[in-house]
């Protein structure tokens, strides 16, 4: 009878102990990858909030999640190289804020899942299918903007009533930009608006916007925060304080 119990017992023992070898492995910890166009430093606004906003869900960096952050510093010819280093590393989850880097991680993987922070048009841009059934590795947030962007310069007249002349600056080559412009032009027409348009490539040529542009000419960033916006760029999302500050 006791060799019966011993035998009984062996395999309880036995699975007690590898359910408590299981539970004193280490827990997991989920990484995200997060990359940026700017810098980092002065402005840390972005990384800032987006550490409250995981706290705000139970998630203390470099307590029970970690994050890869990579910074372009303003360099967009980098961001391919970032994005497959991040994808290298195998974190769980790709953060993309902006077009342009969302283009870079999704070049740089198709099985991690990216989370775009903010991408003007998601169709255009070839990020997703469509609204409805985005299908692929891509999901987030998108601001409409090519569809708003005609909403807002009426928006803006009706605060400026007297104004007339107005600067836009966009982005060329970005999808959506194009329409984005059409948009503003149909509106600036029936407000009798003029517009002074500026295209951007690269942060210095918003400085050398605002040196060329006409005095009293009032300024309608594509990206400051929100603020004015028509044509929404990664480039000049990333540069609120190089435009408000002018």
């Amino acid at each position: 009878m006791g060799g019966k119990i011993f035998v009984w017992l062996l395999p309880t023992l036995f699975l007690g102990t590898v359910s408590l070898a299981d539970a004193q492995q280490p827990a997991k910890i989920p990484r995200i990858g997060f990359l940026l166009v700017g810098g980092g430093s002065p402005d840390t606004s972005r990384p800032d909030a987006f550490r409250q906003g995981l706290r705000q869900l139970g998630y203390v960096e470099g307590k029970n999640i970690a994050i890869e952050w990579r910074y372009a510093k303003g360099n967009l010819d980098r961001l391919d190289e970032l994005a497959a280093e991040i994808a290298r590393l195998k974190v769980d989850v790709f953060v993309a804020s902006g077009n342009a880097v969302t283009h870079a991680a999704k070049k740089a993987t198709s099985t991690i899942p990216i989370v775009t922070a903010l991408v003007s048009d998601p169709i255009e841009n070839g990020f997703i299918a469509s609204l409805a059934r985005p299908g692929g590795n891509i999901t987030g947030l998108t601001n409409l903007g090519a569809e708003l962007s005609g909403k807002r310069l009426e928006l803006l007249k009706e605060t400026i009533p007297r104004l007339s002349r107005l600067m836009v600056l966009g982005n060329s080559p970005t999808p959506g930009n194009p329409r984005a412009m059409q948009q503003t032009e149909t509106v600036a027409r029936a407000l009798s608006v003029q517009l002074n348009y500026k295209d951007v490539q690269n942060p210095v040529d918003i400085d050398s916007a605002f040196k060329a542009s006409s005095k009293g000419v009032r300024t309608l960033p594509s990206c400051c925060r929100m603020r004015y916006s028509c044509c929404t760029e990664n480039l000049l999302w990333n540069s609120p304080r190089r435009i408000a500050y002018r």
